[in-house]
């Protein structure tokens, strides 16, 4: 039988490791103010990206919140501004699935804003390949949303980044990435959230490379394990909760903890002098599998030709 100790010990033993968990992810612990500072987060209507947008408006930046949703995007405004309300927060429309749309919206942020200091690539998708999902211009939609569209993106405002020098290009990816290094072939751009993520970290080691010296510095962070809307197109059964209770439990970061490197890499002064590094947890991770130069270049090669972009 069962002594009854045992069903005190354990949830006092399971809340001591979760509380030692949240104490190995880190924090990021600059709190100064950036006032007069421009951010730009896509995918800031929930998440990561919004808890991002928030603590820059309680450390009073000027936060551009691009979303697909225009009405998701005003209703994160409102929630923000019910309890920070230091900074400035403008809601803008961007479908990431979309070159005609990025190329709407980046001719208006670059008319708009005189300076841009931080672009924040946070959005993402995740679907299971078998719904064989496109975007608009007919890429895959992993490729297509979370590297292509940010890839664009961020090449056409990489001019206002050099001219608001120094900069940032923070670049949200995933330790998953790992599962696609070895197979990852730029040419046949392989489907699939792992393969996305992969080339999120080549753009990110390209970019720094070819960026050097201009006063942009980019990071690639891995957030970790965390709770977002991110996987709202899989499916989960009842019993599905029960059983992954547990583990959410112990290893899955609340919104606001995954945001903390994101936000570590665009606001500390920690990382100064820094670019093309890997981030987790508020410090340099250490890659299990080398990223190949050759294979980074060929990616921006390609990525070019695929969304219409004069070579470089």
């Amino acid at each position: 039988m069962v002594h009854p100790a045992v069903y005190v010990l354990i949830p006092v033993l399971l809340a001591c490791f979760r509380k030692y968990r949240e104490y190995t992810w880190g924090r990021c612990r600059d709190a100064s103010s950036l006032e007069g500072k421009v951010f730009l987060v896509t995918g800031a209507s929930s998440g990561i990206g919004l808890e991002t947008a928030r603590a820059l408006a309680r450390r009073r930046a000027r936060v551009i919140l691009a979303c697909r949703d225009m009405g998701r995007a005003q209703e994160a405004v409102r929630d923000i501004r019910s309890r920070d309300i230091a900074g400035e927060l403008i809601p803008m429309q961007l479908d990431l699935a979309s070159l005609k749309s990025i190329r709407q919206f980046t001719d208006s942020v670059l008319k708009d804003f005189p300076k841009i200091h931080v672009l924040i690539n946070n959005a993402g998708v995740y679907f299971p390949l078998s719904a064989e999902q496109k975007t608009t211009d007919g890429f895959e939609i992993h490729l297509g949303v979370n590297h292509l569209g940010h890839f664009l993106l961020t090449n056409l405002l990489l001019p206002k980044l050099k001219e608001s020098a120094p900069s940032r290009v923070v670049i949200v990816t995933s330790s998953l990435y790992e599962n696609s290094v070895d197979k990852f072939i730029p040419t046949a751009m392989p489907p699939g959230y792992s393969s996305s993520k992969c080339a999120n970290v080549l753009f990110c080691k390209e970019l720094a490379k070819r960026a050097d010296g201009s006063g942009v510095s980019v990071f690639a962070v891995c957030p970790g394990f965390t709770y977002t809307r991110l996987f709202r197109s899989r499916t989960l059964r009842w019993y599905h909760y029960i059983l992954l209770a547990p583990v959410a439990f112990i290893f899955m970061r609340t919104a606001s903890q995954g945001a903390q490197t994101v936000l570590h890499c665009a606001t500390s002064e920690e990382v100064n002098g820094e670019t093309g590094l890997i981030y987790r947890d508020c410090r340099r991770y250490k890659p299990k599998k080398i990223l190949k130069a050759e294979v980074a270049e060929e990616l921006w090669t390609v990525s070019e030709r695929m969304v219409k972009l004069p070579p470089s």
